[in-house]
């Protein structure tokens, strides 16, 4: 069965607040997602005293009928969201510390890079329409896959007891015990 795609750009934006210790000059966190937008680069679009929101740039999500058990769950969230995942720019010239790499709406790939760390992830609110455009493409691709509970095989596994104990403790009695008269330097 052949995986289908469909993709839509979304624009990402970001938020840059002032810090709140001393050792944080910036705070910076994805507040929403734009569909349809067209390309950028850190372009400013509002700002209020020291914060100003960025529409940092432009990725595309794609949707793929193999990951529609991730949609759902994402879709059943009490806010549907997306992932955002941002890595932080190496260029020591760059005017922004950070660079969007990623947009997924599905909540297990999400997940797999919040808890491998070494980026910054934000689950951003999924606007109205697009809640609409993935739950649409769920219906119309989702194949429910019944659960098959696994069956033990008969098999007894308990009859021999190879690899037990110490092969030159000659006793059957105890085969846990240490051997005797092996100091040190000989074992």
């Amino acid at each position: 069965m052949a995986v289908i795609c469909e993709s839509m750009p979304l624009g990402i934006v970001v938020r840059k607040t002032p810090g709140v210790t001393r050792w944080q000059k910036w705070s910076w966190k994805v507040v929403a997602v734009l569909p349809g937008a067209g390309p950028a680069d850190w372009r400013e679009l509002r700002r209020e005293g020291e914060a100003v929101e960025y529409h940092a740039a432009t990725l595309t999500l794609h949707l793929y009928s193999s990951d529609t058990d991730a949609y759902l769950v994402a879709l059943s969230a009490k806010t549907p969201g997306l992932y955002v995942i941002m890595s932080e720019d190496t260029d020591p010239d760059a005017d922004m510390p950070w660079r969007p790499d990623l947009v997924t709406a599905s909540a297990y790939e999400g997940q797999g890079y919040a808890e491998s760390g070494g980026r910054l992830v934000e689950l951003v609110p999924m606007p109205l329409g697009l809640i609409g455009w993935v739950r649409d493409f769920v219906a119309e691709h989702h194949v429910e896959t019944p659960f098959i509970k696994r069956k033990r095989d008969r098999k007894r596994v308990d009859l021999v007891e190879d690899g037990k104990g110490d092969p030159r403790i000659r006793q059957a009695s105890d085969v846990y015990r240490a051997p005797g008269g092996l100091s040190r330097g000989d074992a």
